[in-house]
Parts: C-alpha cells; sequence; structure tokens
C-alpha cells in the first residue's frame, strides 16, 4: 500500500480529533464577523467550500481567495489561511501584508515553520501531517475543524456523523465501471463544489488523469458535451432533478452516493485517484512535476 493511501485511511479518526481542537480552539470566526478564507491549490478548495458552507448557515458573509489573488482594500473582520506546510510563499506574503490590519488565523500541519509568526493566532493540526506530496487529510481534517466550528447546521451531518461515513468510505469496493472509465467530471452544489473542485485536482495530482468539474447546475450549459460511454459525472451530494436521466440519455455513468456527508463521499474520490494512477504504473506517493510546498525565489531588486 502507498504511503498516500495509508493516510486517506486516517482520515476518519483525524475528524474526530478536529471535532475536539475546535472545541477547545477561541480564535475560530464568531457568529455574524464577515471572514475572508484563503489558501493555495488544495488549500484553496477548502476555503470555498467552508466559506460557501458558513454563509448559507447565516452566520456571516465570507469570501474565499487563492491568495495570490487576494483583493487590496477590502475589509473584513478576521481572515482564515490553510497552509498544510506553513512555507506556501503566497500565503505567508499574504499574511505579512495583513499584519497589524486584521486579526488572522492560520491553519497548519507543522508548528516549526514562519506560519507561526505570520499569523496571529495558529491552529496546528500536526496529528493529520502528511508525508505525501498530494495532500488528503490535512485538507480534509482542517475543513472538519472548521466546520465543527460552526455548531449545527440544520440538514447537514455533524462531523462526528460525517467521520462514521469516512469509516464506510475507506474501505467499500469502487464500482469497475468508475475505475475502468477514461474521463471523470466532478460536480456540486453549494459548499459541495468546493469538494468537487478537489475531487478533479487529486486525480489529475496523483494520476494525470482527465477530469473536469463544474457546479451541477453549470454542467448541462456545456460540459455535459464531454460525457459519454467510458465516462463519469460524479456528484457530490443530492443530485438536482433531471440531472440522472440527463447523464444516462448521453451514456454516460453517473456516481451519486446521496447518502453519504459529501466530505466523506471525496474519500472515495481521493482513493480512486491513488488506484488509477497505480493502475497505469504511476507512484502517487512521487507525483510528477510536483512538490509538498510552493516556494518561490524572490527577484533581486533591479
Amino acid at each position: 500500500m502507498s504511503r498516500t493511501a495509508e493516510e486517506i485511511a486516517t482520515q476518519p479518526a483525524c475528524w474526530r480529533r478536529a471535532v475536539e481542537a475546535a472545541a477547545a480552539f477561541d480564535d475560530l470566526p464568531k457568529p455574524g464577523e464577515r471572514v475572508a478564507v484563503t489558501g493555495c491549490g488544495t488549500s484553496w478548495f477548502m476555503a470555498i467550500a467552508y466559506a460557501t458552507l458558513r454563509e448559507a448557515a447565516g452566520l456571516g458573509e465570507t469570501d474565499a481567495f487563492a491568495s495570490s489573488e487576494f483583493p487590496a482594500g477590502r475589509t473584513y473582520d478576521r481572515v482564515v489561511a490553510i497552509t498544510r506546510s506553513g512555507t506556501t510563499t503566497e500565503v505567508l506574503d499574504l499574511l505579512n501584508r495583513l499584519k497589524g490590519t486584521v486579526p488572522t488565523l492560520a491553519l497548519t500541519a507543522d508548528p516549526k515553520t514562519p506560519v507561526m509568526d505570520a499569523a496571529d493566532s495558529v491552529a496546528v493540526l500536526d496529528w493529520a501531517d502528511e508525508e505525501s506530496v498530494v495532500q488528503t487529510r490535512f485538507a480534509t481534517t482542517a475543513f472538519a475543524f472548521l466546520r465543527a466550528g460552526l455548531g449545527h447546521i440544520p440538514g447537514l451531518k455533524t462531523v462526528q456523523e460525517a467521520a462514521v461515513d469516512a469509516e464506510l468510505a475507506v474501505t467499500e469496493p469502487l464500482p469497475p465501471t468508475v475505475v475502468g472509465a477514461e474521463q471523470w467530471t466532478f460536480l456540486g452544489r453549494g459548499w459541495t463544489y468546493g469538494l468537487a473542485l478537489e475531487a478533479a485536482l487529486k486525480m489529475r495530482e496523483a494520476a494525470g488523469a482527465w477530469t473536469e468539474s463544474y457546479p451541477a447546475m453549470e454542467y448541462r450549459h456545456g460540459p455535459i458535451s464531454i460525457t459519454g460511454p467510458g465516462r463519469v459525472a460524479w456528484m457530490f451530494g443530492m443530485l438536482p432533478d433531471g440531472l440522472a436521466e440527463d447523464v444516462a440519455r448521453v451514456g454516460g455513468d453517473l456516481v451519486a452516493r446521496q447518502e453519504l456527508d459529501p466530505l466523506a463521499d471525496l474519500i472515495r474520490a481521493q482513493r480512486l485517484a491513488v488506484a488509477l494512477a497505480e493502475s497505469r504504473g504511476q507512484d502517487p506517493d512521487h507525483p510528477r512535476n510536483l512538490t509538498r510546498s510552493v516556494i518561490l525565489t524572490p527577484h533581486p531588486p533591479q
């Protein structure tokens, strides 16, 4: 078993620990605060999911930005940065630029990194750190930590209940038609769109696969043209009316485990990425063209 697969399997326990950590942490966003959430790559997609969920729950206006695209001049009550390594250049540059102007909180896996000084407050989720280049358990644990801090949201499972679903997601066999497909399109609505973005990224990172991701209601406005026999449309959360029929009409395979918490369903996509990489003779622990953290070399003064 690859190291990445081993880390994927630990997520139920990591999420449960995240619930305990969130309950004891004082600097999570408060109800009514105007919040921005930021990160790069996977962390940005988790930021999108959290921001959408928080605002939809009525807890305050919440935006999400890639750290390199954070808008200047906007005012927030708190900025939350997600950075597994604590060394990502764009995140550190942003936190340093914001210092003294707005309270900042960073979520990281490594307490021996520059983010400890760059942010006003830091939640260290070191039990969810990873050896793998491709993020899996840290990203979902960071999201579980933030989600637990939102309290009970009507119509949504608790993080503890999501962890029960995750125990199934780490063990149940993946459908052969999904593993053997040539193309995958991941879909979501509301906060699960961030998960769809992340699922597609995992497939590209680990296996170099042809994947796309869209808001579910946008799928029929063009992207459905790529679906057909041997290709998969994978929905996170509840299916929009008529979508199953549309996928069937064009000959695609639909994946929609609506009884699973969408975060647990993301585990199944992570496992698919590893399985696909291995079936292609690739090493998911050492994906091509990637490093654990993007650290940019500053340009010398002109």
